[in-house]
């Protein structure tokens, strides 16, 4: 703001609008005590949101957790709907609050010469695009595999291929329940598993004859599900990293809002359970090597778990001092604001829609089950966009 900028004596003929507007835009510290209700805010969200994207990966590794097939789809879609309306309306929007051209950083020096939140944007779909398009080729140059489309309805039922409007039972029939659940984006998988399932199951009788074959068989499938593992690993951690640098900045400002904390407060709790449901949805649908099962499905829902509650607590610990409407604070929520939101509408369009609904040759033919598909992906949307009402 110019030093000789008077806001009690303005001509808006002669002032400078990059003046006018950062006086205007201006906020101190609004922090109004309620330290008690902030700390149980922490709690709260650690809680609600872990137990939401802990759901539907215990549901899919755990043998005994039986859920209905159309729980399981609501999970999965209601987030994809959920990570989409994210990147729009709680990301993309207050990114051109902050640093937009009509905001006191947009109208400042270089920031003033371009529109950036757009072109971040750009840069970063245009990056995941890359990540995403290197990613498979690496796959299927050094695995010789081809990325093939998810059959939801055989993965998730407990009576695959025998549901209304699907085709012949294949030999996904045999998997069990956590194999249903946590492979879903590859039929080699499923027959190689199913194969080896079945031998498992022989007379003792025929399973010294039968030993080689299995073994290799074995191996077999424990190399496709690697092939799949490392294709798919990298697209999901850039959807929970991008999901995870927007928790940073709202459990930062939870920390610290003023009177509009009563508001935040609820309306947060709903918006990390939503994302945190969409986020475990997906890495259900990842089948880790067992070198990786025991940890690190948990490591990363725990990583979201915890991202906002550690957030609320570094600003609580700068409670009297953070401003979070400085031109500093501004241009870094802006810029990760923008950053996430390319990479949440692009995971979220290609990763999630795209490949699920319009590339998927072994879509569900069930015209109800469909329905109820896309029915969760508009319903998470809706709710998740008019949450962005308050926050």
């Amino acid at each position: 703001m110019s030093s000789d900028f008077d806001p009690t004596n303005v001509n808006l003929d002669t002032a400078d609008p990059a003046a006018v507007v950062c006086y205007l835009g201006a906020a101190g510290n609004e922090y109004n005590g309620r330290l008690g209700a902030r700390i149980s805010a922490l709690f709260v969200i650690l809680i609600v949101s872990s137990a939401a994207t802990f759901f539907p990966v215990i549901a899919a590794r755990v043998s005994w957790v039986r859920i209905n097939i159309y729980v399981y789809l609501f999970a999965r879609y209601f987030g994809a709907g959920v990570i989409i309306a994210t990147a729009f309306i709680h990301l993309l929007d207050p990114a051109y609050g902050e640093i937009g051209p009509n905001t006191c950083v947009g109208m400042t020096g270089h920031w003033a010469v371009f529109s950036w939140p757009p072109a971040i944007v750009l840069v970063s779909v245009m990056l995941i695009f890359l990540l995403d398009f290197v990613a498979e080729q690496y796959v299927e140059r050094k695995y010789g595999f081809a990325h093939t489309q998810p059959n939801v309805e055989r993965l998730v039922t407990d009576h695959p291929g025998d549901s209304e409007g699907a085709g012949p039972p294949s030999q996904s029939r045999s998997l069990t329940h956590q194999q249903l659940h946590s492979g879903d984006q590859d039929e080699e998988l499923h027959i190689a598993i199913s194969r080896a399932q079945e031998r498992k199951d022989q007379p003792a009788s025929k399973v010294a004859e039968n030993a080689d074959i299995e073994k290799s068989s074995l191996e077999q499938a424990e190399e496709i599900e690697e092939r799949y593992f490392q294709q798919q690993i990298a697209a999901f951690l850039v959807l929970e990293f991008g999901v995870m640098f927007h928790s940073v900045i709202i459990g930062l400002n939870l920390g610290v809002a003023g009177s509009e904390f009563s508001t935040l407060y609820p309306v947060l709790v709903f918006h990390q359970s939503f994302e945190g449901l969409g986020i475990g949805a997906r890495m259900s649908a990842i089948p880790f090597p067992k070198r990786y099962s025991w940890w690190l499905p948990w490591f990363l829902c725990a990583g979201y778990g915890l991202t906002t509650p550690i957030s609320i607590a570094i600003g609580l610990g700068l409670r009297t001092t953070y401003n979070s409407g400085s031109f500093i604070a501004m241009v870094v929520s802006g810029v990760l604001d923008s950053i996430s939101a390319g990479i949440l509408i692009y995971t979220g369009l290609v990763e999630l829609l795209a490949r699920d609904f319009l590339f998927n040759p072994e879509l569900t033919r069930s015209s109800r089950r469909l329905a109820f598909m896309v029915f969760n992906v508009f319903l998470g949307a809706a709710l998740m966009a008019l949450l962005g009402k308050w926050a």
